[in-house]
């Protein structure tokens, strides 16, 4: 079992970053910079840690993340800014 892939299905995890808070269900923002490229996704769902902020999402939407990132760079575009349901429906 990877940690990355399947954390949703343990009861709690303690953030990896600050050890001090559990990780919780919510949304964040991601952003993406290569160069002049800057890609920012907001309303990722993700675990996000209550005391740093760290947030930690599965491996199928950061996959997808990182496919609109590529798709966005060789579109020519520098800076986006979508919604997660955005990309979730290509």
């Amino acid at each position: 079992m990877s940690l990355l892939k399947d954390f949703r299905s343990l009861e709690s995890m303690n953030c990896l970053i600050c050890r001090q808070a559990e990780i919780v269900d919510g949304l964040a923002s991601v952003t993406f910079e290569r160069g002049e490229v800057k890609l920012t996704v907001s309303s990722v769902p993700a675990r996000i840690c209550p005391n740093c902020g760290e947030a930690y999402v599965e491996e199928d939407v950061a996959v997808k993340l990182l496919r609109e990132a590529e798709e966005i760079s060789a579109a020519g575009e520098l800076e986006a800014v979508i919604e997660y349901n955005w990309v979730n429906l290509r």
